[in-house]
Parts: C-alpha cells; sequence; structure tokens
C-alpha cells in the first residue's frame, strides 16, 4: 500500500461524495508518489532537485507510472516543478484507477443518470490498513491530508525523524497549495468584478 493510496482512501472516506478540491488533492497526491518513490529508494533528493535510481520493483500501475515519468537527465527536475507537472489531473487519475481496481462504487440515485452518483469505498484491507494510520496520525498522511483540506494540520513540529528528505517535500506541497488557492482567489474576484459590469446599469 502506498501513501498516495492511502490519502485518496482518507480523502474518500471523510468527504463522501466526491474527495476534497481536485487541484490540492493532485498536489498532495504528487508529493505523496515522491514520498513513496523515497521509500521504494527508487530517488533521492539533491537539494530539491530529484535524482532517479533503479525503478521500483512493484505491480502497481500508478507507482510504475510515476517512476517512468522521472526526469533522468541533468539538471534534474525540482520537487516543485514535479508536483505542477505530474499532478495535472492525478486525482482523477487515482480515482479512475480505484474505480477499474473496484476499490469503490458509485452509489446511484434514481432519480439520476446512471453514471453519476457518489464514490463509496468497499470495505477492503486496504481500506482498513490506511483508516488504522490514519487514526494513528501518521505524521507524514496527516500533513499531506491537511494540506489537500482534510482534517487539521497535526500540532507542533514533524518528529525528526520523518527524515529531511520528507520534510523538503511536505513544504514544498504546502507552497504548491498555497499558490495554486491564490491562483483561484485571484480568478475569483476576476470573475466576480467581470459579472459586476455585465449587472451594471446600461
Amino acid at each position: 500500500m502506498t501513501t498516495a493510496r492511502d490519502l485518496l482512501i482518507v480523502a474518500l472516506d471523510a468527504t463522501p461524495g466526491g474527495p476534497a478540491e481536485p487541484g490540492d488533492l493532485s498536489l498532495s497526491l504528487a508529493g505523496a508518489e515522491l514520498i513513496d518513490l523515497v521509500d521504494a529508494r527508487a530517488i533521492t533528493l539533491d537539494g530539491d532537485r530529484i535524482v532517479a535510481a533503479d525503478p521500483p520493483v512493484t505491480d502497481d500501475r500508478l507507482v510504475q507510472d510515476a517512476a517512468s515519468s522521472l526526469v533522468r537527465q541533468m539538471p534534474y527536475e525540482s520537487v516543485e516543478d514535479w508536483l505542477w507537472r505530474r499532478g495535472r489531473g492525478l486525482s482523477s487519475a487515482y480515482l479512475a484507477a480505484f474505480e477499474e481496481e473496484g476499490q469503490f462504487r458509485r452509489q446511484r440515485r434514481r432519480w439520476l443518470p446512471s453514471w453519476t452518483g457518489e464514490a463509496v469505498l468497499v470495505d477492503s484491507p486496504a481500506r482498513r490498513r490506511a483508516a488504522d494510520r490514519w487514526a494513528a496520525r501518521e505524521p507524514v498522511l496527516a500533513t499531506l491530508a491537511a494540506t489537500a483540506g482534510i482534517g487539521d494540520t497535526p500540532a507542533g513540529e514533524l518528529p525528526d525523524e520523518i527524515g529531511e528528505v520528507a520534510a523538503t517535500v511536505l513544504a514544498a506541497v504546502d507552497d504548491a497549495v498555497t499558490e495554486l488557492t491564490a491562483v483561484r482567489q485571484r480568478r475569483d474576484i476576476e470573475k466576480a468584478a467581470f459579472d459586476n459590469i455585465w449587472r451594471g446599469p446600461v
């Protein structure tokens, strides 16, 4: 089980009917993938640059996709650039994979088209493991979830054992989500101003 998959399970359990804001969740999932790749010894960080090593041995297609998309030429890719590139539409990719694997089902409503409905996780060992990790407030998972708008930010500083690499990734995810939030707010303001022009006297 990967941190990225645990994060999506937590998101679906915490927000019935759909996970957190897709852009925030996608950036957090991309960060979770980096941490998973570090744990698999498929990458290291040189400062904020991602240095690829041997591909991980796994049958997880999403992890394979993440590893295959790494930039393997110098000067390599920064964590920030990875988050924006890999994170584009990533929450949708994970949801599609979960649905294909039977990890969740659509709770259909009689008055809606058959292809719509809430995403409801099925009971599975993967879901129980993610729930246990969430209940224990595991620092990496809890921090990524909070950054995506799920749950509260863990109290206090991250523990020393989390490691410098994980701390670098988590900080970059937080910065990226903050930037995305600012962009959304600016667009909302611009849209509201544009709408007001059309609503004004003619």
